[in-house]
């Protein structure tokens, strides 16, 4: 790709998330988000492989859906109560509409179709850019809203999100499909627990963003698309496989690893608010998510492939040692006895 669209390219990026952070008014957001999706597109379609610009159609229809029902959302709220502050959503229709919108564009269950086949037609960069930096103006706009958004919906499109990020899972051999379910499941949590504490959404957002950046950039670094591959990439690179796994053990929210703080939190909060039996359900479809996230770990460490060929470009691999690797898994896996001091900031 040209390094001048490139550029380009990437400040799109980071102007459009700008401008919807810092947005109140709808129309502002709205901008934001397009000049994100606009953004976007080039990155996934750079490769030209036919699943490429596929995956480059469908983000744009999906995208555009989306976009298309936050503006008509924030209108027919206008209509109604003459505003346009974001945080002034208060017509009962419109938060309806709203919360399908920011579900289209997130890939929360049951417009979750999308995002498993995009992220396996975009390039290993490109898949971290959807699955981190572009959730992040939609969550924004559900964060700043979230006092007006119906409970019961949100708590079921969650557990159904969980579920199913957990379930499909399973049975995937594709590296990029699997962090897409597990992205589905992850916001699960993260839209469970907006209504009543929408600041734990946004820790439980950087702390996954941070793990799951951290798994992208490994996987960049040893040229792993899929499980068979992550088998022979051991012999490349012990030290950042080992790293890897525990990364992945991390990201399931097992202790003492830093993705069990927002988890643990999350029951916290639930079971502060009287939603027992929901706290469960959600700890228990967890569990489906650990299965794959155990198997990840499993292939990437303790399984050596039969018989490992000696061609040399096989291993060739850039050993130079990458510093931003290295302090973000750090951060993966240390974060949680530092919580009391990550609590007083939130």
């Amino acid at each position: 790709m040209n390094p001048h669209a490139k550029l380009i390219t990437l400040l799109s990026l980071l102007l459009g998330t700008t401008i919807t952070i810092s947005s109140n008014h709808w129309m502002m957001a709205w901008t934001g988000l397009e000049i994100n999706t606009l953004a976007i597109i080039p990155l996934i379609s750079k490769s030209h492989h036919p699943r490429a610009v596929e995956a480059a159609i469908k983000y744009f229809l999906v995208q555009a859906t989306a976009s298309a029902l936050v503006l008509f959302s924030s209108m027919t709220n206008a209509w109604y109560t003459g505003q346009w502050d974001l945080t002034q959503l208060t017509h009962p229709t419109s938060c309806l509409l709203l919360t399908t919108a920011i579900a289209i564009k997130l890939g929360l269950v049951p417009f979750h179709f999308w995002f498993p086949e995009v992220l396996q037609g975009s390039p290993l960069t490109t898949a971290l850019l959807l699955s981190t930096v572009m959730k992040f103006p939609p969550i924004t706009i559900l964060y700043m809203t979230s006092h007006s958004l119906n409970p019961t919906l949100l708590t079921t499109m969650a557990i159904a999100s969980a579920a199913l990020g957990g379930w499909m899972g399973l049975n995937q051999t594709q590296i990029r499909k699997i962090l897409a379910f597990s992205s589905i499941s992850h916001l699960g949590w993260m839209s469970i627990i907006i209504i009543y504490n929408p600041k734990l959404t946004l820790l439980t957002f950087y702390l996954y963003s941070l793990m799951t950046t951290t798994v992208f950039l490994t996987l960049n670094t040893t040229k792993s698309m899929k499980l068979s591959t992550m088998m022979i990439s051991w012999t490349k690179t012990p030290m950042l496989n080992a790293t890897l796994m525990l990364t992945l053990l991390s990201l399931a929210g097992l202790p003492p690893l830093t993705g069990f703080l927002p988890k643990w939190l999350i029951i916290q909060e639930l079971t502060k608010q009287e939603m027992t039996v929901v706290a469960t359900m959600i700890t228990m479809l967890s569990l489906l998510g650990l299965f794959f996230y155990l198997r990840l770990a499993y292939y990437s460490t303790i399984t050596l492939p039969p018989n490992s060929t000696n061609h040399m470009k096989q291993w060739h691999i850039n050993k130079s040692t990458n510093t931003l690797v290295a302090i973000i898994t750090a951060l993966s896996l240390l974060l949680l006895p530092l919580s009391p001091m990550i609590l007083t900031t939130i």
